[in-house]
């Protein structure tokens, strides 16, 4: 019964290999083999390996590095702002909406627009010239900051991305909050725990799975972010905006290193692995 059980279980699982091997296995083996080649346009079939120069390349530039800082300052701050403002809307609207649910839909409109149309409904906003804001700032306050050049221009892409991604963040927050038994909470109360108490001792701590999940998912995509901040601001003055993204999209099109661009990937992808390998370590040792 073992063997034909461990037959079957192969036969299922041998379409799921076969898709991976096919779609995620190939361009991953290609990419290895152009991060460690000379490699242009022009030569995509037939590259030439060079061994480890274009991880060489990468790891003494400048701009990459810049590129990373941008993007670690990025995502930690984004994560924590969605977060935050998610998790107080959550706790704070639940009576309302647990009345009117209707309301759930408007809160969740950002998330219905796509990053790049976002990015660019805000560069019309924003732009110095021909924006709104600007103008009526300038109108009533006979000034306005300039949001998009190089000393606002981070702000301006926190607060961007902060606006249309913490729907996402407060989705799983209400879903946390209102999942928590209502014994627990009647519990508390009748020993006669104040709110805050009950909130810092009891939900938060129910909360925390969700919390820890919804911070590292929002980092992730905040640390390789491109399609806000590409349509907003591009790479900024002096590659004051560039993200890690933007930095291999330009090593790729625009400079041609298609094997710098290629071994920045790899980079990444090996960065992003041990992150989540450290995570996943920390959730076990939870467990445990």
């Amino acid at each position: 019964m073992a063997i034909v059980n461990r037959a079957e279980g192969r036969a299922y699982l041998t379409p799921l290999v076969a898709f991976l091997l096919l779609f995620l296995g190939f361009p991953s083996l290609v990419n290895l083999i152009y991060s460690v080649s000379s490699v242009s346009f022009e030569s995509l079939r037939s590259p030439s390996l060079s061994g480890l120069g274009n991880y060489a390349a990468v790891l003494a530039d400048r701009e990459f590095w810049q590129a990373v800082s941008f993007s670690m300052r990025f995502g930690i701050l984004t994560a924590l702002a969605e977060c935050l403002i998610g998790l107080f809307l959550a706790i704070f609207l639940a009576p309302l909406i647990a009345r009117r649910s209707f309301l759930m839909a408007p809160l969740m409109l950002p998330l219905m627009v796509a990053p790049a149309m976002i990015g660019l409904m805000y560069r019309l906003v924003l732009h110095e010239f021909a924006g709104p804001v600007p103008y009526y700032l300038f109108s009533w306050f006979g000034d306005s900051p300039a949001f998009l050049d190089i000393n606002n221009a981070f702000r301006t892409l926190v607060v961007v991305e902060t606006l249309q991604w913490t729907p996402f963040a407060f989705l799983l927050f209400y879903m946390a909050y209102v999942a928590i038994p209502m014994d627990v909470r009647e519990a508390a109360s009748l020993d006669g725990a104040p709110w805050y108490k009950v909130l810092w001792w009891i939900e938060l701590p129910l909360m925390l799975p969700t919390l820890v999940i919804a911070f590292f998912i929002r980092f992730i995509d905040g640390f390789r972010v491109f399609d806000n901040v590409y349509a907003l601001t591009g790479s900024g003055a002096g590659g004051s905006t560039t993200s890690l993204s933007i930095y291999i999209y330009q090593a790729f099109f625009k400079e041609g290193a298609i094997g710098k661009a290629v071994a920045a990937s790899v980079i990444l992808f090996v960065a992003s692995l041990g992150v989540l390998y450290g995570l996943n370590w920390l959730a076990g040792r939870r467990r445990t």
